[in-house]
């Protein structure tokens, strides 16, 4: 798995490429398939990766807090609902949402790596990169700006690029005496291309 730290200059290298598969996915991929293959992924990745060594998520974003918890969390750390969103909230109004005043969140406790809000953490922040729900194929975008800042993210697209046989040669024509891009060490024309 990447480290961390250099996900985004890797992410960036590759930017290009990801658009090129996120093309390439949109025009061959099933949806159903693909949520099957990303949530796959996430089953496998996730829980042997140690997120609060990481916390790219809650460092690069700002948290965002529906109304409805305002006063559960406001609670939570004992405070006035007033008080709590005056010291760490915004309203984004064209969003129309709470969101932390400062980047990185508000909430991250820089020293452990853990969400001050424990169990009250935000539901959004609980199910990001969105990786295990449905409709992957529709968020390809978010997909895509995520792999540049979760290691796992980057490490799905990676594999689904393999899966896919898309690699730098993808969008231009392979021919059958050339190297099959799926990197089996084959021709084209005897491994991947044979079906063709």
């Amino acid at each position: 798995m990447i480290n961390p730290d250099n996900v985004a200059d890797y992410a960036k290298q590759k930017e290009n490429e990801n658009y090129r598969f996120r093309i390439f996915l949109k025009n061959n991929a099933d949806p159903k398939k693909l949520d099957e293959q990303f949530l796959e992924l996430h089953r496998e990745l996730f829980p042997s990766y140690d997120c609060s060594q990481c916390r790219n998520c809650c460092k690069e974003y700002h948290g965002t807090i529906p109304e409805e918890d305002i006063s559960k969390d406001a609670a939570f750390l004992g405070m006035e609902d007033d008080t709590f969103v005056e010291k760490y909230l915004k309203y984004n109004r064209s969003e129309g949402y709470y969101e932390t005043i400062h980047c990185p969140c508000d909430f991250l406790d820089q020293n452990t790596g853990d969400c001050v809000l424990a169990e009250c953490k935000p539901e959004n922040c609980r199910k990001y990169p969105y990786t295990d729900q449905p409709d992957r194929w529709g968020s390809l975008y978010g997909i895509i700006d995520s792999a540049g800042v979760c290691p796992v993210v980057y490490e799905m697209l990676e594999r689904l690029k393999r899966e896919y046989h898309f690699g730098p040669r993808a969008g231009r024509r392979v021919y059958p005496n050339d190297p099959c891009p799926c990197g089996s060490g084959k021709k084209y024309k005897q491994c991947c291309g044979r079906y063709r």
